[in-house]
């Protein structure tokens, strides 16, 4: 090792051990934050907004990086294999960490192995569709797809996705049917949405909220109990009589198989930490997500029973990806 990075690596260290942090837990490495899909989307924005707020506690540096493709699949794949040492966690929504599974014949990790750290923040589905569509509201959208069974195309980020499975929920709760048209990512299904050349679009709100508000597209119902901060005046479908259409993406931390419980309860303490910052909370609220922060037992729980809800939906609609 060259003695001008050595001496840095001895120093922090020394730092580290003067605050009472085990050498361990803090590492000496740049921190990397894998989004196991394209950047552009809120699962991507949210950690980019935690960078500044975590240098302190990573002082060697914090990196987010995109590796995306097959429904997350390789993220994941590459944190999995990833040395448990606190420098490479998995920042990702459910796909695969709570999903994937179900959809696939076989994968290349375990998502069972993944050790919790945290929920960065959660935030609702929302119901987006084209200005050209004749509709003003939830019941008249149902009506005018009963009234044109398999005619109504749904965009979606990609084969298994959060909104695919989504609209799988709404045909089950409904009984309508529509035709999927899976998109490389959020960004290409927006773009089409408002363009009309696809009908429908189950979005993440802090992803659509801007283009409802500019007339680009139309949010009819937000799939959560309560209505989001930044769209007030659209209703949940709960009022607007589908109580169980609830659908809220989770952006969740996840280290390797193995990682000491040392590493994750310092990455926890400091991402916590960065997430009770006013300054984060009004970002992550403009986003109109909600900051967590959960502890990795809360995380295991929740993630856990996703899955299970999740798992219902995708063999009631024989949903599959090769």
């Amino acid at each position: 090792m060259h003695p001008i990075l050595q001496r840095r690596q001895l120093l922090t260290l020394m730092a580290a051990a003067a605050a009472g942090v085990p050498a361990l837990a803090q590492p000496s490495r740049p921190l990397r934050l894998i989004v196991p899909f394209p950047a552009g989307g809120t699962a991507d924005v949210l950690p980019r907004m935690l960078v500044e707020k975590l240098r302190a506690a990573y002082p060697a540096g914090v990196i987010v990086e995109n590796k995306s493709g097959a429904g997350g699949n390789i993220g994941a794949d590459y944190v999995a294999r990833s040395d448990p040492d606190g420098t490479t966690f998995l920042v990702s929504p459910p796909g695969p960490v709570a999903i994937n599974q179900h959809l696939y014949k076989s994968l290349s990790f375990d998502p069972t192995k993944w050790v919790p750290v945290t929920v960065i923040a959660t935030a609702p589905n929302v119901l987006d569709v084209s200005p050209k569509l004749p509709v003003k509201d939830l019941q008249e959208f149902i009506a005018y797809v009963k009234a044109n069974p398999g005619r109504v195309s749904y965009a979606s980020q990609g084969n298994g996705s959060t909104s695919h499975l989504t609209a799988a929920l709404f045909m089950q709760l409904t009984g309508t049917k529509m035709i999927h048209v899976p998109y490389k990512g959020t960004a290409p299904a927006l773009v089409d949405v408002m363009a009309g050349n696809a009908d429908v679009f189950f979005d993440n709100v802090g992803s659509s909220a801007q283009h409802h508000k500019a007339g680009k597209l139309r949010i009819l119902g937000v799939a959560d109990s309560e209505r989001s901060s930044i769209l007030p005046s659209v209703p949940t479908f709960a009022e607007s009589h589908l109580p169980g259409m609830q659908a809220v993406t989770f952006f969740s931390m996840m280290a390797p198989p193995g990682t000491p419980k040392e590493v994750v309860a310092y990455a926890h303490r400091h991402f916590s930490a960065a997430l009770a910052a006013p300054d984060i909370r009004e970002k992550f609220t403009e986003q109109g997500a909600v900051p967590g922060g959960w502890s990795p037992e809360k995380t295991a729980q929740f993630v856990r029973n996703e899955s299970e809800r999740w798992s219902q939906v995708i063999r009631s609609a024989s949903v599959r990806v090769e």
